[in-house]
């Protein structure tokens, strides 16, 4: 029987370099394969995939802004070892981890595209 094994986005954005540049500094992703408009990073099991896109195409409209939602283990300890970086962006571009009402602990960051990555672990009962 076929398995699924992951799942790997692609992240439309106006500048690559610009954007391998971010998820490598505020995410820590590693940057595996870079060509002229696409890049493909990873971060332990999870993988993106980067396309730079024409520049006539605003990503900044709601119809174009993208979200993807990365499940992780120990959410308090990923984000306490990205905050020093994470604090150096522009107000509002980072919610610090907190209790959803849907049984999620999540934080929240939002790239130089407006693509807005949640980072998120169910919560444990008690």
């Amino acid at each position: 029987m076929p398995t699924l094994h992951q799942i790997t986005p692609f992240i439309p954005v106006k500048s690559l370099d610009n954007a391998v540049d971010f998820y490598s500094k505020y995410l820590k992703f590693n940057c595996t394969f870079k060509a002229d408009n696409y890049a493909f990073l990873r971060h332990d099991q999870i993988a993106i995939r980067i396309v730079q896109v024409d520049d006539d195409i605003d990503l900044s409209v709601p119809e174009r802004q993208n979200s993807f939602y990365i499940d992780v283990t120990d959410i308090d300890a990923l984000y306490e070892s990205l905050e020093a970086e994470l604090s150096t962006l522009p107000q509002g571009r980072v919610r610090a981890p907190f209790n959803q009402d849907y049984g999620q602990r999540e934080f929240h960051v939002i790239d130089e595209d407006c693509t807005l990555i949640f980072f998120g672990e169910a919560i444990k009962q008690a």
